[in-house]
């Protein structure tokens, strides 16, 4: 007979939206479980570490003035790191190098763009930070361009920095409110990089779910969550792989659209499956490399502007490398119809490489090639409203079910959302007048 256990709120994932949750509620005085189904916590915020070099699953940034920030510090997660070094950075346009206009002095000197493109672009960057963005949730990137740039190098900068940005390469259909919002974060505060990579971050809320008291297990899979309504009462079963089974009074899905909808019957909840059907993954292609040595030290940090592709020297702001060497991440933002072959993508990559660190393939220690990885479950589109239209927490129509992630919530993009989504459901779990009027 199969063995039947209790818990006041049960968790599926141990990422960081997971542990966030946990850790805030069990804090609050109620017993969480939390279930992972790999045999390690993190997800895709796990850092794989070879030969002293640490990995993370492609380039990971943590924004300054981010609701994910603020979260970890109300949680007491300390972490180091520091900003990346504004120096250094190149624009590649048509195959050749041009100084990235990161400043004033940058952008009168670079040859990237004609000089009237240079006092558009200077307006515009100029009264950004001051741009209220709510009204343009419900417009797309490409047509806010359209509209509101003239020149077409403009446009294209405009572009890089939004995929920089928000990782998105999907202009006809991404919200430019939201977009435009993650622009003006990351220029009010910049990034860091995390010392030890996100791991950091990792290591530190499982330290701190656990001393608040989550009964965290790994290797445990769920398999199906079932709603049983009682007089009085809403409560969940939950069954996992092994043929244990649990009684919840709530439960928060810390996992894709797709697996939320799996996990729970879609008669009980159809607005899950809608919500994965229409999700579009935000994915990119990623080639990590680690260095015993920077053929330039100089060549920090390049961004493609006729192409979506990226570069930087992570270890050059965290401590990622043994003594001199290097972590280095170049990557490319695919668009949702991208079909080309992944050996190709390889060598795009490899040439960015090239143009920027001639020479790496003899100072080559270790490299890992992403192919097609997942950044978010979900791009923030003008059609949904931008970040206002995504889903949840509380799935409606099913008291003390709960969704959260990077595809969750009114607020934050990519981890910041999953942190703030993760909060948020731990709030209403705690307040339940608020999480029904969320719900209704």
């Amino acid at each position: 007979m199969a063995q039947s256990h209790t818990t006041d709120v049960l968790i599926v994932g141990g990422g960081l939206a997971g542990l966030t949750a946990a850790t805030f509620l069990a804090r609050a005085g109620r017993s969480v479980r939390l279930f992972e189904k790999a045999s390690t916590l993190g997800g895709r915020a796990a850092t794989q570490t070879k030969n002293d070099f640490h990995f993370n699953l492609g380039p990971h940034a943590l924004y300054r003035a981010s609701h994910g920030k603020k979260i970890l510090d109300e949680l007491g997660i300390a972490f180091t790191g520091n900003m990346p070094n504004a120096s250094g950075g190149f624009a590649i346009a048509q195959g050749k190098k041009h100084t990235l206009p990161a400043g004033f002095v940058s952008l009168l000197t670079t040859s990237l763009l004609r000089l009237p493109a240079k006092f558009e672009l200077a307006r515009y960057l100029g009264s950004l930070a001051s741009l209220d963005t709510k009204p343009l949730q419900h417009t797309s990137v490409a047509d806010w361009l359209s509209t509101a740039i003239r020149h077409a190098e403009v446009c294209q900068l405009f572009q890089a920095l939004f995929r920089l940005t928000s990782y998105t390469n999907d202009p006809e259909r991404q919200s430019a409110g939201a977009a435009l919002e993650q622009l003006q974060l990351a220029l009010a505060a910049n990034v860091t990089y995390i010392d030890g990579g996100w791991q950091t971050l990792v290591d530190g809320l499982h330290t701190a779910a656990q001393v608040a008291g989550v009964q965290l297990e790994t290797g445990k899979r769920i398999v199906a969550i079932e709603p049983k309504s009682e007089p009085g009462k809403n409560r969940y079963h939950i069954r996992l792989g092994d043929g244990t089974q649990y009684t919840a009074t709530a439960v928060i899905i810390a996992a894709s659209p797709s697996v939320a909808a799996d996990l729970v019957q879609t008669e009980a909840a159809p607005l899950l499956q809608q919500w994965a059907d229409e999700a579009i993954p935000v994915t990119a292609a990623c080639l990590d490399v680690a260095l015993s040595s920077r053929p330039q030290p100089h060549a920090r940090f390049a961004l493609g502007i006729d192409q979506p592709l990226y570069f930087s020297v992570h270890s050059d702001a965290a401590k990622l490398a043994p003594e001199g060497g290097a972590v280095i991440h170049v990557a490319k933002y695919l668009h949702p119809s991208d079909s080309q072959p992944p050996q190709t993508t390889e060598q795009e990559l490899e040439g960015l490489l090239d143009l920027l660190q001639p020479g790496w393939r003899e100072a080559l220690v270790e490299r890992r090639f992403l192919p097609n990885m997942v950044v978010t479950n979900a791009q923030v589109s003008a059609a949904a409203g931008g970040l206002a239209g995504r889903p949840g927490p509380a799935v409606p129509n099913m008291p003390n079910l709960y969704v959260v992630g990077d595809w969750v919530g009114p607020a934050g993009m990519l981890v910041d959302g999953s942190f703030a989504s993760a909060k948020q459901a731990a709030d209403m779990i705690l307040s339940p007048e608020q999480a029904y009027a969320v719900a209704a």
